[in-house]
């Protein structure tokens, strides 16, 4: 069966200051597992299109647009990688989901190691999407700088206004992540962004959130240490080439095995060829590797390729 990327269930998840929006893709079968999904420091839910038409109903994905973002941009701060952490907590509490696998991408990876570690009882499994190891930042070098130059045109666009609609189309056709693979699913997860009235639309992230979510995501103690304090299994993928589709990826071997990683926590540590920060998502060798390790616990031992 072919899951519609584009056409998940909304509802809303109640939660301090607001209403949490959540995306649902539901399963064919009732008995069928529930997958939750969190989306990186710039995104919205609609992120995990291809990760949804892959799963194929063989298990219900619900993907949140986290606080500050998409249709979630008016429920209040304070953000931080731990509210929300707190906040998928309180969408698998409200909906009874009991222990969940919980699989996260970029910043979300790291709300997803901390909603493992905040809320035991809660999750059953992680896997880490191109984010959640932490190395510290080289003396002198500036937390703001290294947001703006990792970021780029996602951090960009947050103080920028488009007189409608085609105009942030073609702002993010340009970027060279995303140009090359453009689809009527990524418009979508693009436009889902876009708010307010022409000629004056604008991102829906709002700016507090991703700078104090993008701090912690470079110095956070409590962050920094989840991945090491897992209480259950994790899983981890990395991208081969940046968020800029560059060589220099987040992530390589080398530095993966630097980080120390506790192999019974970290069970596989694995590279996506030929993928970016990006398409490790929506690309067909990176959706298709995120299912896999989302339908079934990896191997007993690590493998850091």
């Amino acid at each position: 069966m072919s899951q519609s990327p584009l056409h998940p269930e909304e509802l809303t998840v109640p939660v301090p200051g607001g209403d949490l929006a959540v995306l649902r893709w539901p399963a064919t079968d009732p008995g069928a597992p529930t997958i939750v999904a969190v989306h990186g420091i710039t995104a919205n839910g609609l992120a995990w299109f291809e990760v949804a038409r892959r799963l194929a109903g063989r298990a219900t994905l619900l993907a949140p647009d986290l606080r500050g973002r998409g249709a979630s941009h008016t429920v209040s701060g304070p953000y931080g990688l731990a509210r929300h952490a707190d906040d998928v907590a309180a969408l698998i509490t409200a909906l009874d989901l009991g222990p969940t696998v919980v699989v996260g991408h970029s910043m979300g990876a790291w709300v997803t190691a901390l909603t493992a570690v905040r809320h035991p009882d809660l999750v059953s499994r992680v896997v880490l999407v191109d984010g959640a190891v932490t190395f510290p930042l080289p003396e002198g070098v500036r937390e703001e700088d290294v947001l703006a130059a990792v970021l780029g045109p996602a951090l960009a666009r947050l103080s920028m206004t488009f007189p409608d609609r085609q105009a942030y189309r073609a702002f993010w056709q340009q970027h060279p992540a995303f140009g090359a693979d453009w689809s009527d699913e990524i418009d979508a997860y693009t436009q889902r962004d876009l708010i307010g009235t022409a000629p004056e639309l604008r991102s829906s992230c709002v700016l507090e959130a991703v700078q104090v979510d993008g701090a912690q995501v470079l110095l956070d103690q409590e962050a920094a240490a989840a991945v090491h304090r897992l209480p259950c299994t994790g899983e981890l993928l990395w991208a081969e080439r940046g968020l800029l589709d560059e060589s220099q990826a987040l992530y390589d071997g080398k530095r993966i095995a630097m980080a120390g990683l506790d192999p019974a926590r970290v069970v596989a540590a694995e590279l996506v060829p030929d993928t970016n920060h990006y398409s490790i998502l929506w690309g067909r060798a990176g959706a298709e590797a995120v299912v896999q390790r989302l339908l079934g616990p990896g191997p007993a031992g690590p493998s850091i390729g």
